[in-house]
């Protein structure tokens, strides 16, 4: 018998996901062009890292955009959140009025739908997830931020109700088309990204804000840990707070020690 022939090569296709701006130019080059439209993201860190003006400047940006943005606040009221966006000098209040920057305080919906317990049962989960799903088939939002999911969970406490609260919440926010960010605090557990350790396995992506000692000073840090549906750098960088938004730098690893 002769030799087999030679199977001519596959042609392999990728398809080049359309990208969501975050608005932070070093963020967006690390992500090839921003984050992959519907992707839901866990913005991870312990507290005073900058995770909530990362979320405020990509809704900011998006509004800006002419795209529908939406801030669910768990913990800060509106007018606190307003309040911090008055620091970015490319805030305008009139994204407001115009209803492309949305501001829903979480607590007063718990009222209204009469949760105002400590802890939701499965069936007040189910009402809020269903008027989360009515609301943004209302507001049309492109981009969401719910700040935070840790006190979103806190309030379900049960790690297999987490679990399946988290897997609806992505399929709600996926049906819709939203690029989401949420929220999360890190907690004691190590190696953890989240309160329960199951949210950061079931979201698109994760970005990893914390803080690292060098040569006495305390520094923001960045990392971006997953990323579903685009390449990305793994590299830490050094972040810098600014009127004109979030600053990002390749840091220098002598001397470099993690912080909390």
């Amino acid at each position: 018998m002769g030799a087999a022939p030679t199977p001519e090569p596959v042609a392999v296709t990728t398809v080049d996901r359309a990208r969501c701006p975050t608005g932070i130019e070093a963020l967006d080059n690390i992500l090839e062009g921003g984050i992959p439209r519907g992707n839901t993201v866990l913005i991870a860190g312990s507290v005073g890292t900058g995770k909530t003006t990362l979320t405020l400047e990509f809704l900011i940006h998006g509004a800006d955009r002419g795209e529908r943005s939406l801030f669910l606040s768990v913990t800060e009221s509106t007018p606190k959140l307003i309040e911090n966006m008055r620091s970015f000098e490319f805030f305008r209040p009139e994204l407001i009025t115009s209803g492309y920057l949305m501001l829903v305080d979480v607590p007063v919906v718990y009222q209204r739908l009469g949760l105002d317990h400590e802890e939701m049962r499965p069936d007040e989960i189910d009402i809020f997830l269903r008027t989360l799903d009515a609301f943004l088939t209302e507001s049309r939002a492109e981009r969401v931020v719910i700040d935070s999911l840790t006190s979103l969970a806190y309030r379900i406490q049960r790690e297999e109700r987490v679990r399946d609260f988290m897997l609806r919440l992505s399929e709600i926010l996926s049906a819709h088309g939203c690029t989401s960010l949420l929220v999360s605090e890190i907690g004691p557990v190590p190696g953890r990204y989240s309160l329960r350790g199951v949210e950061e396995a079931i979201v698109d992506g994760l970005i990893l804000l914390g803080n690292a000692r060098r040569h006495g000073d305390i520094l923001r840090v960045l990392q971006v840990i997953k990323m579903r549906g685009t390449a990305h750098s793994r590299a830490q960088y050094v972040v810098e707070m600014t009127p004109i938004g979030l600053l990002l730098a390749p840091h220098l690893k002598g001397g470099l020690s993690e912080e909390g």
